[in-house]
C-alpha cells in the first residue's frame, strides 16, 4: 500500500516517466524485430502459394527435391531418382536457385 501511495506522489508526471521507457522499448522492439519478421513470413507465404509442378524446393529438414504434384496442404516431391516424398507446405523454407543463375553471379 505504501508503495502505491509513493508511486502517485509525483503528481502524475512520475507515472508517465515510469511508463514512457517501456513504451519506447516496445516501439523499438516492434520496428526492429516484429515488423521485419511479419514481412518475411508474408513473403514466404506468397512464394509457397506460387510454387508449382517442376519447381525445386528446400525443406526445413534440408531435403532438396522437385515438385511433381501439388495438393491442398502438401507437395509430392522427388528428392532422388526413385525417392518420392509427401511434405507439408509449411515445411518448405525456400525455392532452390537454378544452377545457371548461380553460375552467372
Amino acid at each position: 500500500m505504501n508503495t502505491f501511495i509513493l508511486f502517485f506522489q509525483g503528481g502524475g508526471s512520475g507515472l508517465i516517466m515510469t511508463i514512457l521507457p517501456f513504451v519506447l522499448i516496445f516501439g523499438i522492439f516492434y520496428f526492429l524485430v516484429i515488423l521485419p519478421q511479419k514481412k518475411q513470413q508474408q513473403k514466404l507465404k506468397e512464394m509457397i502459394a506460387a510454387l508449382g509442378t517442376g519447381d525445386e524446393v528446400v525443406t526445413n529438414g534440408g531435403i532438396i527435391g522437385k515438385i511433381i504434384e501439388v495438393k491442398d496442404t502438401s507437395f509430392i516431391i522427388r528428392s532422388a531418382d526413385k525417392s518420392i516424398l509427401e511434405i507439408g507446405k509449411q515445411a518448405v523454407v525456400g525455392r532452390r536457385p537454378d544452377e545457371t543463375e548461380e553460375n552467372k553471379k
